[in-house]
């Protein structure tokens, strides 16, 4: 109950965000292009980490009136807001300033070898760093193997959903579909609170994305993915983690030598889903 009330606050809260912010997204300095050449607002993911915080700052405050929430919601609620706040950060950085920029793991990397950090090299350290944060922050007494384990998993998850994000409501259907497995793998687990929180909000944003009205870009893709990653870490067992870490990490190294856009054009039932609810 705690987890889908969770869902449903991001659900509404997201829902009114969107709507106040629409002529915030309709300055020029959010306007791109998209893969058909149509002009739209990017970056709107970052609705996630303003309504996440909103809804945790009126929960706290109404605790502090006096009502009664459960305690055991509060930890997966912040740390919700920090994997939000932070990975929209870095998303958003790159969708403002990495227009032209090499991308992929190689681009990056060789740009830091000649000593220039990309705003993706940013995202790429950084997002690293933050997942080890996010990690030691979710339970204490990890061993270094698991740590490290672990973050790889939320970075990796991050940078695989900015991967997929490469056509209307992509992101977003395969990341309520995972959020809909783990669910039901891990069970309705508490500690999944504040990716619930998350993934309503990034629900309210599915329409305007797949009706190619507005382009969540790297900072809600980010914090999606990073959130999911989050969602294995706190409620799967080590065996479940690990495995979520090798299947991302194979996803990831494979998109350097093969189009996830032309693998899912040729899958039927990939290709269906895909293409579902958007404009012809």
């Amino acid at each position: 109950m705690l987890v889908l009330g969770a869902f449903a606050a991001g659900l509404g809260a997201g829902a009114l965000l969107w709507r106040a912010l629409q002529p915030t997204f309709a300055l020029p300095l959010f306007a791109r292009t998209n893969y058909r050449g149509r002009p739209l607002p990017t970056a709107v993911g970052l609705v996630l980490p303003l309504a996440v915080l909103g809804v945790e700052a009126l929960l706290t405050t109404a605790v502090a009136l006096g009502v009664d929430l459960p305690p055991e919601s509060v930890e997966p609620r912040r740390l919700g807001v920090l994997v939000a706040v932070g990975f929209a950060l870095l998303g958003l950085l790159d969708d403002l300033g990495g227009a032209g920029q090499s991308g992929g793991f190689r681009g990056h990397l060789r740009s830091l070898a000649r000593g220039e950090l990309t705003t993706g090299g940013v995202k790429l350290l950084f997002g690293a760093a933050l997942s080890v944060v996010v990690v030691a922050a979710s339970t204490e007494g990890r061993s270094l193997g698991r740590l490290v384990g672990d973050a790889a998993l939320v970075a990796l998850a991050a940078n695989l959903a900015n991967l997929l994000d490469r056509a209307p409501g992509r992101v977003l259907k395969s990341s309520l579909l995972a959020f809909a497995v783990l669910l039901v793998g891990a069970g309705v687990d508490p500690d999944l609170a504040g990716v619930a929180l998350l993934l309503g909000v990034a629900a309210a944003l599915l329409l305007p994305d797949v009706r190619e009205r507005a382009m969540l870009g790297d900072t809600g893709a980010n914090v999606v993915g990073a959130a999911l990653g989050l969602g294995v870490v706190v409620a799967c067992s080590p065996g479940v983690r690990l495995a979520a870490l090798v299947s991302v990490a194979a996803l990831n190294l494979v998109s350097e030598v093969v189009s996830f856009s032309r693998v899912i054009d040729a899958t039927p039932p990939l290709r269906w889903l895909d293409r579902a609810g958007r404009p012809p």
